[in-house]
């Protein structure tokens, strides 16, 4: 498959980032998806990103983290005329129906629950390539 697609995913936990890509793994794709453990650093790496015409397909945020959380990050992405246009999914282990709304009204494609199971990974994982193939 294409490591074309890029994805961002700004997660601290490292453990959900390991089984996130063994779920890339799992389903054939590998180096897509870039891993950030902030909104801080996943803004500087847009920023990057954007220098070198290489901003990624999809971005994809934990709710939860540190410095700056999900959805301040999705709020600033948003406001940026360079990264609006990008899907951003936020992904949480819980369901906040306030956060939840909030976050679409902000702009966001969809919150999801993050998976207990590795084939739910799989799943997800197939889930954000197609949303990037069909970007």
């Amino acid at each position: 498959m294409s490591s074309a697609i890029k994805i961002l995913l700004a997660d601290d936990d490292k453990e959900d980032q390991l089984i996130l890509s063994d779920a890339f793994e799992q389903i054939g794709i590998t180096n897509v998806v870039h891993f950030v453990d902030n909104g801080e650093n996943a803004l500087r790496h847009l920023e990057q990103c954007y220098v070198e015409n290489a901003l990624p397909q999809l971005i994809i945020l934990d709710l939860n983290m540190p410095r700056m959380n999900g959805t301040q990050t999705l709020r600033l992405a948003k406001k940026d005329e360079r990264f609006k246009h990008i899907p951003i999914i936020i992904y949480s282990t819980s369901l906040n129906n306030i956060e939840k709304d909030e976050c679409i009204r902000l702009g966001a494609h969809s919150y999801i629950i993050k998976p207990l199971t590795f084939s739910e990974y799989v799943k997800s994982a197939q889930y954000f390539y197609n949303l990037c193939s069909t970007n």
